[in-house]
C-alpha cells in the first residue's frame, strides 16, 4: 500500500498540454494522495474537478481563445513567451507553495517552473509529456540545424543568456536545451507508434503508457444519423482553427458526396453562419464532443496534434492530417507511414483532393486493419492506470 502523499502539478494555460494530465490526476487523486495542480484560472474550473487543488498563477502567455497568430512566427517569437512567462510565474508559485512543498514534482514540457522549483525543494521532477520526445541524436539531427541561424544573431544570443543566467539563480548548471529537453524521468501521455526514432528513445528516462482516456459524458453526446452511410468529423483542434478556406473546400468535398453525413467543427475564430448555406447532413459547430464522434466516425479529418492523433489511434478512426503547426508536421507523417492516414498540406487539401482520400483511406480493408492492430497496441500500453503506477514509483518512501 503506498501512503498517501502530496503531489504537485504545474503546467501551462493550453488545452493540449492540460487535458491529457487530467485523468492522471483524477486518478492520482483516486489512489489517496493530495494532489495540487498549479494552473492559470482559465482552466481551474476543469483541473477541479479531478478532485485535485488548484493553486492558481497569473500566466502572460496567450491566452487559449486567442488568435494563433498572437504566438508570432519565427522560432524566437514562440520559444521567448515560455521563458517569459515562466521568470515572471516563478515568485508566485514559490509564494503559493510556502510551507506547503510536494513529496513530488509533476510537470507538463513547457512548465520550466515546476523543474526549477522540485530542484529548489529538493524533491523528484517527472515529466508529463504530451507528445514526442527526444530520441538519442535528437540534438545532431533537429535541434541543432533548427536552432543553427538563431543562435547566431543578437536576439538568440541574449535569450539563450537570459535563461542561463535565470537557471543559475536558481542553483540549476544544466544547459538551457537540455534543462527545457532532457528531463530525469518523464511518463509519456502518448502512443509509442506515434514516436519517430522509438527504437532510439532512452528507455530508463521515457516511459510510453499510450492514451490517458477517461469519462467524457460530460463534454455531451452526439448521435449518428439514422441514414448516414457514412460520418467523416473535420476538426483543427482548438488553436489554430482560423482556416475558412479549408472548411469550404471540407463542404466541397462531402456535403454533396451521396450517403455521407459531414461534421465541421469551426473552433471559435470562424462564425458558423459563414456556413448558412450547406447541405443539410453538413453540421457546422464552434465544438465538439470529438471523442464521442470519433467512436462513431468513418473518417477523421484532423490538423494532427497529439490529442487528436492518438483518439483517432484509440477509436480506429482512418484520418486525413492537415498540419498546421508545431509538431502536427511529424505526427502527420508518423500517421502516413502507419498507413493509417493521409498527409494533405493545408494547400494542396481541396475539394478534389480531400474526396479521393477519404474515399481511399474508407475503402481499404488494410487501412482497417492496420488501425485496429495499432488500436490493440496502444492499449496494451496502459494508460492512465500504468501512468499512476510509475509515478507511485518515483515517490521518495518507495525509491531506493
Amino acid at each position: 500500500m503506498t501512503s498517501r502523499a502530496h503531489i504537485a502539478m504545474f503546467s501551462i494555460a493550453a488545452h493540449g498540454h492540460v487535458n491529457p494530465s487530467l485523468e492522471v490526476i483524477r486518478e492520482l487523486v483516486a489512489r489517496g494522495h493530495r494532489v495540487t495542480y498549479a494552473i492559470p484560472p482559465v482552466f481551474a474550473d476543469k483541473v477541479a474537478g479531478t478532485g485535485a487543488e488548484v493553486k492558481p498563477w497569473k500566466s502572460t502567455l496567450p491566452s487559449p481563445d486567442d488568435d494563433p497568430e498572437a504566438w508570432g512566427s519565427t522560432l524566437l517569437d514562440n520559444v521567448e513567451p515560455f521563458l517569459d512567462d515562466a521568470i515572471q510565474a516563478l515568485p508566485q508559485l514559490i509564494e503559493a507553495y510556502e510551507g506547503d512543498e510536494p513529496d513530488l514534482v509533476l510537470h507538463d514540457i513547457a512548465s520550466y517552473p515546476g523543474r526549477v522549483l522540485a530542484h529548489r525543494w529538493g524533491v523528484p521532477a517527472v515529466s508529463l509529456s504530451p507528445a514526442m520526445v527526444a530520441w538519442e541524436g535528437y540534438e545532431e539531427e533537429v535541434a541543432r540545424p533548427l536552432w543553427e541561424e538563431p543562435k547566431k544573431t543578437e536576439r538568440g544570443q541574449a535569450y539563450y543568456a537570459r535563461f542561463q543566467a535565470w537557471l543559475e539563480e536558481n542553483g540549476i548548471t544544466l544547459h538551457p536545451d537540455d534543462f527545457g529537453g532532457r528531463p530525469d524521468r518523464s511518463i509519456v501521455l502518448f502512443p509509442e507508434a506515434l514516436q519517430p526514432n522509438a527504437d532510439r528513445v532512452d528507455e530508463r528516462v521515457y516511459s510510453f503508457v499510450g492514451t490517458c482516456q477517461g469519462d467524457r459524458t460530460a463534454e455531451g453526446e452526439w448521435q449518428r444519423p439514422a441514414d448516414a452511410e457514412k460520418v467523416v468529423l473535420v476538426s483543427l483542434g482548438s488553436a489554430f482553427t482560423k482556416q475558412p478556406g479549408f472548411y469550404r473546400a471540407c463542404v466541397e468535398a462531402f456535403g454533396d458526396l451521396p450517403g455521407w453525413h459531414l461534421v465541421l467543427s469551426v473552433g471559435k475564430h470562424v462564425d458558423p453562419a459563414e456556413f448558412a448555406d450547406v447541405p443539410a447532413d453538413v453540421e457546422v459547430r464552434t465544438w465538439v464532443p470529438q471523442l464521442a464522434i470519433l467512436k462513431q466516425a468513418d473518417l477523421f479529418v484532423t490538423h494532427a496534434g497529439a490529442g487528436g492523433s492518438q483518439e483517432g489511434l484509440a477509436t480506429a478512426t482512418p484520418m486525413i492530417a492537415v498540419p498546421q503547426a508545431v509538431d502536427q508536421f511529424g505526427n502527420a507523417e508518423m500517421l502516413q507511414g502507419l498507413g493509417v492516414a493521409r498527409y494533405l498540406p493545408t494547400e494542396e487539401a481541396t475539394g478534389e483532393t480531400l474526396r479521393a482520400a477519404a474515399l481511399a483511406l474508407t475503402g481499404d480493408p488494410e487501412v482497417a486493419r492496420r488501425l485496429k492492430e495499432l488500436q490493440a497496441r496502444t492499449a496494451e500500453e496502459g494508460g492512465t492506470g500504468r501512468a499512476a503506477d510509475l509515478i507511485e514509483a518515483e515517490l521518495p518512501a518507495r525509491r531506493g
